[in-house]
């Protein structure tokens, strides 16, 4: 295995205990975990890692919770684990989901700590993917501690406090803008039932970025789960409330190990074609036609929301009325679905292509929602600018002038930290 196929890791307690994994936040190290190691590894041999670009991890980007299922399964395998109980905190816990749906013979029990079947809105993960390109992460750093900790907690541990900050702002900028990718991609909501090994859902009384009622949200859709609430934590839970979350994994792990090996899935049936008549072979194809159409639709509107934002689509869907409504359907199938779809170039040339053509034809209003489409696609600041004064030559100085005063009011509100927003719009309130 290659370090791009396995991810970094390391073992504590006995060879022969049964296997514990533990799997980290966004941000964070496998040292999060360190104060559940010395009562957890009386009981199990415990294997913690860290995510790509966290820690001393290699950068190999991973922009899905399949892609790092995958590289964990990978990592098990090369120390020859077949099966293990899994807990993961935030990202860990969309990690830990994956496997029990993806491996679930090879997962014996399941904690969910800090999770949700699907966090926030893929528009808040990509806005924080556009500041982290034109700002770095010590925006995302310096914001951590309100995140992640209580009030009281964060006064009383002013160097826990820190080392978190650190932790975030050594993290791979790459690496982390891929987590956030993997985050907007995660949705398990439809796929909670296939859940089917015993699952404890643990969530911080305080915690904002996770709160209680996802923990809830997760319980309901697991077949067997139980919930437990932590008072006094926020979203790091395991670090603010490290006695409860490790009594919790002992007590949960203890009573569900399963020790026998679940056997392998049952073949599908094979199902043989039945003749069809002429007729019914063309409803047949009007229905996949039909079909297709659907999947157009269904293939676009997932690609608008990912390029122009929740936010944007959603004020689109809901303006949209019976005069209006067909072309709103047309346009998300053909232009979302049929070209924005398409292999052929990646999504930082095709905006490039809408940006000029939206210039030239003087379309700024659309202009607008395409700079910060843009922006998500991975065009900096800087590119936006060199594509708008090579249009400047070929369309036009006044359309280019008017282009620029549009990307430039967009690339302002999309690049400003939101702590920093809000200390200017305070002082614009009050005159300062």
């Amino acid at each position: 295995m290659t370090p791009a196929q396995t991810l970094q890791h390391r073992t504590d307690g006995s060879d022969d205990a049964p296997v514990l994994v533990l799997g980290p936040a966004l941000g964070t190290t496998w040292h999060m975990w360190d104060r559940q190691i010395p009562e957890l590894t009386r009981h199990w041999r415990v294997l913690r890692f860290d995510l790509p670009g966290h820690g001393g991890s290699p950068a190999y980007s991973a922009d899905s919770a399949t892609a790092l299922a995958e590289r964990l399964l990978a990592t098990l395998d090369s120390l020859g684990i077949e099966r293990f109980g899994y807990a993961g905190c935030s990202i860990g816990g969309a990690l830990g989901i994956q496997l029990a749906l993806a491996a679930p013979q090879r997962v014996t029990s399941l904690a969910l700590v800090s999770s949700s079947p699907r966090y926030g809105t893929p528009d808040s993960w990509r806005q924080r993917g556009v500041v982290i390109r034109t700002n770095g992460l010590d925006p995302i750093a310096r914001t951590t501690p309100e995140r992640w900790f209580t009030t009281s907690f964060a006064a009383a541990q002013p160097a826990i406090v820190e080392w978190a900050v650190q932790m975030v702002r050594t993290t791979d900028p790459g690496c982390y803008i891929a987590a956030c990718e993997a985050l907007a991609a995660f949705d398990a909501k439809d796929s909670l039932g296939g859940i089917g090994v015993p699952t404890l859902v643990v969530a911080g009384a305080e915690d904002e970025a996770t709160p209680p009622a996802e923990a809830r949200a997760l319980v309901a859709g697991i077949p067997d789960a139980r919930l437990a609430i932590v008072p006094g934590a926020s979203h790091l839970t395991p670090v603010e409330q490290p006695g409860a979350v490790t009594d919790l994994l002992i007590r949960h792990f203890t009573t569900t190990w399963q020790e026998s090996a679940a056997g392998p899935p049952a073949p599908a049936p094979v199902i043989a074609p039945v003749p069809q008549q002429a007729s019914a072979v063309a409803e047949l194809e009007s229905g996949e036609r039909a079909a297709q159409r659907s999947d157009a639709f269904e293939a676009g509107m997932k690609v608008r929301r990912e390029v122009l934002g929740d936010a944007h689509v959603d004020r689109a869907t809901e303006a949209a009325d019976d005069f209006t409504g067909d072309f709103e359907h047309f346009a998300t199938r053909y232009a979302w679905g049929e070209i924005w779809t398409r292999t052929g170039i990646d999504r930082r040339t095709r905006s490039v292509i809408t940006l000029t053509a939206l210039t030239a034809g003087g379309h700024y209003e659309e202009l607008a929602s395409h700079t910060r489409a843009a922006l998500r696609n991975g065009l900096t600041p800087d590119e936006i600018k060199e594509v708008l004064l090579q249009t400047s030559v070929y369309c036009g100085v006044p359309a280019a002038q008017s282009a620029f005063a549009v990307a430039q009011r967009v690339i302002r509100e999309e690049t400003t930290p939101e702590d920093r927003r809000a200390a200017e719009e305070d002082n614009g309130r009050h005159g300062n």
